[in-house]
């Protein structure tokens, strides 16, 4: 069977996969047909980067030549990837976006890499990140500025932009993300796609500076939720050598709770008014919420007592930043970005009461989602506090006249979802009025992503996926001032 390139990367990633474990798709045909839409957009929109061809059509007609029908095929065989430049690649350059690192090589795989190559994937490149993962502006003096694919003048989001980018491009069937305060819900809200951030330990990461930490986990990026659960039961499961491992969920859809009754949410649209959430943002997610209702979903305005959720945030990713780059900076004075170095000398003012007040809300804030979760089925917010904005701008300064104190409040919605310990997705849910995506956030309880899987496939069936974004391939400059 011969598929047209064009169709061929506009097929979700459970029917690549379908067509390829049966034969009748290639796997060189599948991957061929990626590279080219690469090879065309990519130049615009600089999404995947340090990408090798030929080093995966050569592994891609490997597959083809050892196929055997009656032989089991992993689940991702034959499709391609690229993996986050924050973990490392055996064979591919790992900068994690700093100069610092532009010319090293990998020798090794981080455990997703392992995990998607086992189960049939292809890897063809790495995705464009901030430096060292750092804000959700997908920029960096290394490969430059990714652009959003709905809107080439505005940012993709990060710290997973590259890897959202690509996506909504279809450049890509699927990816891989990490996120700390929002780095896989951020980018995909923005993009138009769908991320997921597991509750920590789900998707296990090795190897890992802060192995034992809280905030930063690995997970699935994909544009349908039948998508990323397909890539999600491949990367989770337990693994020694991860300090955070939990089993795999029982199956990838938890049937909806009590099928008879309606699907219990709560709305929270400012985090019980914790956050400025600007106008447009509202606007577009209200109506969303509304039709949810009259398809027969119980909503109510609701929001679980997060507070001092941010400031704990604020506290626990300074103390990360202290633990994992400020030998970086001591080692490379003045050669991180701005917004690193105020981080890592944030975490260096820590003193133990403060850690611990941190470590206090989070026990206390844990056990309030877990009563939460037991009167809804979900609690519902939006993903980002605005929608994408110009590329030439680090982070908002401010929100609807809000001033902005730093490059990390602008993002309190996400943030405050990571110190519940709760798995979260982004899905796809409406535009603004120039047609710029706008994501909501569905978090579900600790440790239950089937459950989470199965409302948010619900979401999805009552809304739809949103438009695939037409990309002009024009080449586009990869560095731009970023102010």
């Amino acid at each position: 069977m011969t598929i047209g390139e064009n169709t061929t990367t506009r097929l979700s990633a459970v029917e690549l996969a379908r067509l390829t474990r049966s034969g009748e798709l290639g796997a060189a045909e599948v991957v061929q047909a990626h590279i080219a839409e690469i090879e065309r957009l990519n130049p615009a929109v600089n999404a995947i980067v340090d990408l090798r061809p030929e080093r995966a059509l050569a592994a891609a007609r490997e597959l083809d030549r050892t196929f055997r029908s009656d032989a089991p095929h992993g689940p991702l065989y034959g499709l391609p990837v690229a993996h986050k430049d924050l973990v490392p690649a055996a064979g591919f350059r790992f900068t994690q976006g700093s100069p610092i690192f532009a010319e090293r090589v990998a020798d090794q795989d981080h455990l997703v890499v392992e995990r998607m190559a086992a189960a049939g994937a292809i890897t063809v490149g790495k995705t464009n990140v901030p430096e060292f993962g750092l804000g959700s502006q997908t920029f960096n003096d290394v490969y430059g500025v990714t652009r959003n694919p709905h809107a080439l003048d505005r940012t993709a989001g990060g710290s997973s932009g590259g890897a959202a980018a690509a996506l909504a491009a279809r450049m890509l069937p699927l990816a891989d993300g990490s996120d700390t305060g929002g780095s896989l819900r951020n980018p995909a809200s923005f993009c138009g796609v769908v991320g997921f951030r597991p509750s920590p330990g789900r998707v296990p990461s090795w190897p890992d500076a802060d192995p034992f930490g809280r905030l930063a986990v690995v997970g699935p990026m994909a544009r349908t939720v039948d998508d990323l659960a397909l890539l999600l039961s491949v990367l989770a499961g337990p693994d020694p050598r991860a300090g955070w491992s939990a089993p795999p969920a029982p199956q990838p859809y938890f049937p909806v709770p009590d099928a008879g009754r309606p699907i219990r949410l709560a709305w929270s649209p400012d985090v019980d008014g914790r956050v400025v959430v600007a106008r447009e943002v509202r606007a577009a997610l209200e109506p969303v919420v509304a039709a949810l209702e009259g398809q027969g979903w119980q909503v109510e305005l609701a929001t679980p007592d997060l507070g001092d959720a941010i400031e704990a945030f604020r506290v626990l990713r300074a103390l990360k930043m202290q633990l994992s780059l400020a030998p970086v900076l001591a080692e490379h004075p003045g050669r991180l970005k701005s917004d690193a170095v105020w981080n890592i000398e944030e975490g260096g003012k820590l003193d133990g009461p403060t850690i611990a007040r941190a470590e206090r809300t989070a026990v206390r804030i844990f056990h309030e989602m877990r009563e939460f979760f037991g009167t809804f089925d979900v609690l519902a917010t939006p993903t980002c506090q605005v929608a994408p904005f110009g590329i030439g701008t680090r982070y908002p300064r401010e929100i609807d006249g809000t001033p902005m104190r730093d490059y990390l409040e602008w993002m309190g919605v996400p943030a405050a979802i990571t110190m519940t310990g709760c798995p979260a997705i982004s899905l796809p849910a409406a535009t603004t009025p120039d047609g710029l995506p706008v994501g909501i956030q569905l978090v579900g309880p600790h440790l239950r992503e089937d459950r989470l899987l199965a409302v948010a496939r619900a979401f999805e069936s009552a809304i739809g996926t949103g438009p695939a974004p037409e990309v002009d391939p024009t080449p586009r400059p990869a560095f731009v001032a970023v102010d």
